[in-house]
């Protein structure tokens, strides 16, 4: 219990300097336009009026936030993340209660969670790994995994317990917010719940009338959220695959840890063919492997609901397996395990310890996170239009300024491809500066970041240097 409390108290160290990665910008900038426009936040990247996947309930609610405290938007992701592992760690031991009431069932599990993966350290939102966490803990992921945790333990208590149709409603809400919150960890949320309902055994009828109405709550909950079609997303292009056909890949370096887990759901299935845990292991594993065969690619992001229960499995194991022998080598493979995953996480403690005092082999673990652009806003106001590179163009944003083209597909934008050819065809070497001023003319853009030097002597006035050479021009006024 006092190791696991050690990790939570390094990922709240980590949300105090809310190292830079991944999305970061996109849920900044999402935060931005609901601050300003509650009502119609327009797209969070580029200056048009469309829809977005990521206003969602609690994104609409940390935008209220830094509305009425005026705090700002870095300020309200740290809240987030606060509340996002505070979900998370709570949801955890709600639901391992449910599975076991051995005292230190709950805190193993949370160790199995964020260090049972593999030997090499991998970041992706919605995935629980420490690094991973550590990167993503403030995105709407962990705020919606967090309450999956939650919703999974609720929904065994009212099996268990039959309540009125309050209850079963409420469930059905809880279930639309985490799918609106954040669509991928809605999957797994579903998995887990459908897992929880075929484990139950000589169910009272009254059990699935109540259920349906749950269901039918929550999809019209669904489909009445004001701020994008839910069910569009179902019609998602080829974007969406090529990004996630990363997730199929190096499985073994990635979560090779894992197949301890599988060995304990095996002993489990074993013991219980209708096991919770190797249920919700069928059924993310099938989402999975359909993904594969199909070209489905982002079906990967199912992937939690195969690691997750994999990982509470063998910290289950430890300290439920029959005979006494037989919990001391579970318990011996699983802290194995835990340490190993641990030092390939090591790189973590990086976030929190300056790079001087981290042991050569754990700096050598380390990932630089990246460099903001608060160096841009004594020059660019909000809403203003910044023409930059795809990278920039995922962090430019988090401050305010929209870009010509979003750093991340949008499947809501209509010419996002023309806004990225137009993009491309600026900064190419040799492009007339007639074509670049017709850019400028037609997206309204302001400003320019020359992130790779391309653009020197291109008729622009350099305004600011930036970290990396990065050069910030004014756009000549016509």
């Amino acid at each position: 219990m006092a190791v696991a409390g050690l990790l939570v108290v390094l990922l709240l160290a980590v949300i105090v300097r809310l190292p830079w990665a991944g999305d970061l910008g996109m849920h900044a900038a999402t935060v931005q336009r609901l601050r300003h426009s509650p009502l119609d936040p327009g797209n969070p990247l580029v200056d048009a009026d469309t829809p977005s996947p990521y206003y969602s309930p609690w994104m609409l609610l940390l935008g209220l936030l830094a509305r009425a405290t005026g705090l700002s938007v870095f300020v309200v992701l740290r809240v987030a993340a606060v509340a996002g592992l505070a979900l998370l760690v709570t949801g955890v031991w709600r639901y391992v209660r449910t599975l076991s009431a051995h005292r230190a069932a709950p805190a193993l599990a949370l160790l199995s969670l964020l260090l049972v993966w593999g030997t090499t350290a991998y970041t992706w939102s919605g995935f629980l790994g420490l690094t991973s966490l550590a990167l993503t803990v403030s995105y709407p992921s962990t705020f919606a995994l967090g309450l999956a945790f939650h919703f999974w333990a609720w929904l065994g208590a009212a099996i268990r317990a039959p309540g009125g149709w309050a209850a079963w409603l409420a469930l059905g809400a809880l279930w639309a917010v985490i799918l609106l919150c954040h669509q991928f960890s809605g999957v797994v949320a579903t998995l887990g719940a459908c897992a929880t309902l075929l484990a139950v055994r000589r169910p009272d009828p009254v059990l699935w009338t109540r259920l349906a109405a749950g269901l039918l709550l929550g999809a019209v909950l669904l489909w009445a959220w004001p701020y994008y079609d839910f069910f569009a997303l179902l019609g998602a292009g080829d974007d969406l695959e090529t990004v996630h056909r990363v997730l199929y890949r190096d499985w073994l370096g990635r979560f090779g840890l894992v197949l301890l887990g599988v060995a304990a759901l095996g002993a489990r299935w074993w013991r219980d063919r209708r096991d919770p845990l190797v249920l919700f292991f069928a059924l993310g594993a099938l989402i999975v492997a359909a993904g594969w065969l199909s070209g489905h690619y982002s079906w990967g992001r199912a992937l939690p609901a195969v690691l997750i229960p994999a990982q509470l499995a063998v910290a289950l194991e430890a300290v439920e397996a029959g005979r006494r022998w037989l919990r001391a080598g579970w318990a011996a493979v699983l802290t194995a395990a835990l340490v190993l995953g641990a030092w390939a996480q090591s790189g973590t403690l990086g976030y929190v310890l300056p790079r001087g005092a981290l042991p050569g082999p754990v700096e050598a673990r380390y990932r630089e996170p990246w460099t903001g652009y608060h160096w841009i806003t004594p020059w660019v106001r909000y809403g203003e239009v910044v023409l930059a590179e795809r990278h920039p163009s995922r962090r430019i944003p988090a401050y305010g300024p929209y870009t010509v083209a979003p750093g991340y597909p949008d499947f809501f934008l209509p010419d996002e491809k023309r806004r990225a050819a137009a993009v491309e065809t600026y900064f190419a070497a040799g492009t007339p500066e007639g074509v670049r001023r017709w850019t400028e003319r037609e997206y309204g853009v302001r400003w320019v970041v020359d992130a790779y030097g391309v653009l020197d002597g291109a008729g622009l006035r350099e305004v600011a240097r930036g970290p990396e050479g990065q050069v910030l021009y004014e756009v000549p006024a016509p």
